[in-house]
């Protein structure tokens, strides 16, 4: 089967605490995993998922790898970089880029089921209303071989209803 259409799931929470199979960091090329997301899941899955995705380092923006996910739980990080640097601000098509990258890793690895946060809103500068519209484009006009189900996830509630509000208009 190919070319289906994903199954979009929003949800305010950690993503530590979704029910998929690999969850998404919007990363930096350089695969530093700092505060946010990436802080986030360094400290729960262990200084070797920030080790091994510096050793794959740079990783271009519009490019994703796959490391494991420590002691999360998970059967994978997927390090999509939406910045060039730690710390830098973004344009708003650095999203689209990471999260195109990140689905379709995750559908070339044939998992089902991914989870992204906000991408790009943290440091990168991205408003949030933008974000949403780039990521919820990108995920509906995705044709998976493989992944069926995706979760938005943020604990930042002006996310979600970014996300909400994005997948309104997109119907």
């Amino acid at each position: 089967m190919s070319g289906e259409t994903l199954q979009v799931r929003v949800i305010q929470g950690s993503i530590l605490e979704v029910d998929c199979q690999v969850i998404v960091n919007a990363a930096n090329s350089l695969g530093f995993m700092g505060g946010g997301v990436a802080g986030v899941i360094k400290r729960a899955g262990g200084i070797d998922v920030e080790k091994e995705a510096r050793g794959r380092a740079p990783i271009p923006v519009g490019e994703a790898v796959i490391t494991t996910a420590g002691k999360t739980g998970f059967a994978g990080v997927i390090h999509a970089p939406t910045m060039e640097q730690p710390g830098i601000r973004i344009g708003a098509e650095n999203v689209a880029l990471a999260t195109r990258a990140a689905l379709a890793l995750a559908d070339q690895k044939g998992f089902v089921s991914i989870a992204l946060p906000g991408m790009g809103t943290g440091v990168g500068g991205v408003a949030h209303a933008e974000a949403a519209s780039r990521m919820v484009g990108e995920v509906e006009a995705y044709r998976a071989k493989n992944l069926r189900t995706v979760t938005l996830v943020d604990v930042d509630a002006a996310m979600v209803e970014a996300w909400r509000g994005a997948l309104v208009r997109q119907v």
